[in-house]
């Protein structure tokens, strides 16, 4: 059979499942239509006999997806938000756990701390690329995918919008946006103590006080402390010692000061300190590969820096609110282990044929400078509008070598090659970026009819970036035969763009939202090591320059969403298409030991969102969510990768759980969760070279709640599935946590 053939083929079988997905999802949306009208006139009548149990049962949330407070019912996108209470019922700690819960969205976390991705509905990133999602932490967007992963503690809210959102979030929310919100400050003195234990065998300690500070009328703070130290979770068979060691100290202060009605000022400061390792991949022809043991022989260290300050203003004006955001953000990571093919020096690759092993270092310094200034309409009356404009100034330092392995460990290299005889250099590269970005924004929404309202907002972005080598000439990947890079070279390029998004909304009922939107989204391009446009070509592989290019994704989205029987019953869901020009794939370039990026021509992906939660009885509670997407790669510099679907997407994503709350004395209640998750197949490069088998994740929590304590049994991956987090061309594996077992004692005063 021939290719083309076999290409037909898959396209035919790809738009089968799709059609009959989206007819699903479709299916799900007509469903909606129908309940709306028997929900509506149940809410007419339930509103009249509804108690203030139910109420309090099923509060309405409050969500800032656009901006502006709404209730999450009238927000007309696809939003999952986890309030203060669900967050702690679902013990979320990390961005995995909530992610997790997110239909059509995964998480992938490899290599080190700083290097993970959110990909929403197949939309992905990959190393050394822009994120593909906006993630903002109390009003405050983060500069630097590197600063996602880490701890969540003492959280008020977190809101995950899927779909474009570059109209309100800017550049590189082309998949959506993650707002979290952390905990303010109290009107009264309040203290939190937790201690908790795991497998590890780990600790965490956590220290929360807040109140009003004396002296000064209406100033209130909150600090927020938290330790935690693991042995680690996976074993190095080499070493006989834990690959995964982890020690993170993290701290948030935060001042809230109201000095007049009109005036509220918000000031705060948050530290990270982390030290793990990192490196200990596996090298294996088919993702599902998990037999192989860790056995670097070099342990290495992963020791992440994060440091973010901000102060914001708000001042009501009478007809609006001005609001100024100023922002610092410093990230400094050192990585140091093993390198390719990650087996001890007397049975390594390099070993076998050239007589030494290698190690590797990589640094990353990041300097970040924003401002944010925004105009507020306030949410009376039948236009809402908001107009501002934003800019960041970025500082970046980047270098990664391999040094020869003489069996002395490994030591990390910052802005020049080793020196040390121990550890002597075999590979080196170093760049300075110089990066300023600009944007103006605006949003108007409208009522057309009192059941009709429009939106429209508009976006301009301007990213200009300056690369400078710093790569030593000895050091410089040249190649004969093509454009030659040198040291203290210097490049230019200014990436722009327009990001409209129109969004219809139709509420027939107060209980029912349907909506349809067209938006675009926008992630600014960048540079690889100079010269490795040569080397991919010269290696046979197609889409790998100098520069990779800006990716523009253009998205329809139709969905619905509602509350029905006293809120017990909630509906959410959607269906999109979005054609994404240039999006980013990552290549490892083995000739020079670069990690880059290319680009495809252009992907197309289409698939639904449905989420739903059920409070079967006052305390019985269901949820249920699936997320499908069907991606293909429809043009690329390589036509054998036409077809294919893109890198980092799965196909499905399936999650459901059960929550039972039960008061066990006039004092105490027991709450008891249990929470699936299937993860579908999962494709890692455009050659589509292996697909991950779906994978099935089982987390459990059981906890005794006062006024004063809670003490939880908590497990993650409570069935210990073995599998790899990640694959990346080349082979390298990453694999995935264990079992992971743990209890909590939390005391509040």
């Amino acid at each position: 059979m021939s290719n083309t053939t076999t290409r037909q083929g898959k396209s035919i079988q790809s738009n089968v499942k799709t059609i009959g997905a989206l007819r699903f999802g479709w299916l799900m949306t007509s469903a909606l239509a129908s309940g709306m009208m028997l929900g509506g006139m149940t809410t007419r009548v339930a509103a009249q006999t509804a108690t203030a149990q139910a109420d309090t049962d099923a509060p309405e949330i409050v969500v800032s997806a656009r901006k502006r407070a709404e209730k999450l019912n009238d927000v007309p996108a696809s939003v999952s938000a986890f309030t203060e209470q669900q967050i702690e019922a679902q013990g979320i700690t990390n961005p995995r756990d909530f992610i997790a819960e997110t239909p059509g969205v995964t998480f992938v976390e490899t290599q080190n701390a700083g290097t993970s991705f959110v990909i929403i509905r197949g939309i992905g990133q990959a190393r050394n690329s822009e994120p593909s999602v906006a993630v903002v932490v109390d009003g405050v967007q983060q500069v630097n995918p590197a600063q996602f992963d880490q701890d969540l503690f003492d959280l008020e809210q977190i809101e995950v919008l899927k779909g474009p959102q570059g109209g309100l979030y800017g550049r590189n929310a082309i998949g959506g946006a993650i707002l979290i919100t952390t905990k303010q400050p109290s009107d009264t003195y309040e203290y939190k103590s937790k201690i908790g234990f795991d497998s590890g065998p780990g600790i965490t300690l956590q220290q929360t006080a807040s109140g009003p500070v004396q002296g000064i009328d209406n100033l209130k703070f909150i600090t927020s402390l938290q330790f935690h130290d693991t042995e680690g979770y996976i074993k190095n068979d080499y070493l006989d010692q834990s690959a995964d060691p982890l020690k993170n100290t993290s701290g948030r202060f935060k001042l809230d000061w109201k000095p007049t009605t009109d005036l509220t000022v918000d000031a705060q400061i948050s530290y990270s300190r982390l030290h793990t390792t990192g490196f200990y991949y596996n090298i294996v022809s088919n993702v599902n590969d998990v037999s192989l043991p860790v056995q670097v022989n070099n342990k290495g260290e992963d020791l992440r820096n994060l440091l973010d300050a901000s102060f914001k203003v708000d001042y009501d004006l009478g007809f609006a609110t001005l609001s100024s955001v100023t922002a610092y953000d410093s990230v400094e990571e050192t990585v140091t282990g093993d390198a390719y093919d990650f087996k001890p020096i007397s049975t390594s690759f390099f070993n076998s044929i050239f007589g030494f092993d290698l190690n590797q270092s990589q640094y990353l310094n990041v300097q970040a400078v924003s401002q944010d200034f925004r105009l507020t309409s306030h949410n009376d009356g039948p236009i809402h509008w908001l107009a501002g404009g934003y800019f960041v100034h970025t500082d970046r330092f980047i270098s990664t070598g391999n040094m020869i392995d003489t069996g002395n460990g490994v030591f990390p290299v910052y802005h020049g090659p080793s020196t040390n005889p121990l550890n002597p250099q075999f590979s080196f590269l170093a760049d300075t970026q110089d990066n300023f970005a600009w944007a103006l924004y605006g949003d108007v929404t409208g009522e057309i009819t009192k059941d009709l309202e429009i939106s429209a907002s508009l976006r301009y972005d301007d990213d200009n970036r300056q690369n400078t080598t710093n790569t030593p000439t000895a050091f410089l990947p040249n190649v004969p035969g093509f454009p030659a890079g040198y040291t203290g070279e210097v490049r230019n390029a200014d990436f722009t763009a327009l990001q409209p998004k129109v969004t219809l909304r139709y509420k027939p009922f107060d209980n029912t939202t349907f909506y349809a939107d067209w938006g675009r989204g926008f992630r600014s391009g960048g540079f690889n090591q100079t010269g490795v446009g040569g080397v991919a070509a010269s290696s046979g592989i197609l889409g790998v320059s100098d520069e990779f290019k800006a990716e523009i994704a253009n998205t329809w989205e139709v969905g619905g969403k509602g509350e029905f029987f006293d809120r017990r019953l909630v509906i959410d869901t959607s269906i999109y298409y979005t054609t994404s020009h240039n999006p980013y794939f990552f290549v490892f370039l083995a000739a020079n030991s670069t990690q880059n990026l290319g680009n495809l021509n252009e992907v197309v992906y289409k698939g639904l969102d449905f989420n739903s939660s059920y409070r079967i009885t006052d305390k019985l509670q269901a949820s249920f969510g699936y997320g499908y997407t069907s991606s293909q790669i429809t043009a690329a510099a390589d036509p054998s990768q036409i077809g294919n679907q893109a890198p980092d997407v799965s196909k499905y994503t399936l999650n459901t759980a059960l929550q039972y709350r039960e008061p066990l004395t006039d004092s105490l209640t027991g709450l008891a969760r249990v929470d699936y998750q299937r993860i579908g197949p999962t494709w890692w490069d455009p050659a589509n070279t292996t697909v991950r088998d779906p994978v099935d994740l089982v987390n459990a929590r059981v906890s005794v709640q006062s006024e004063s304590y809670e003490v939880a049994l908590w497990s993650k991956n409570l069935f210990n599935k073995q599998y790899n987090a990640e694959y990346s061309p080349g082979g390298f594996v990453f694999k995935a946590l264990p079992r992971i077992v743990g209890l909590d004692a939390t005391f509040f005063f």
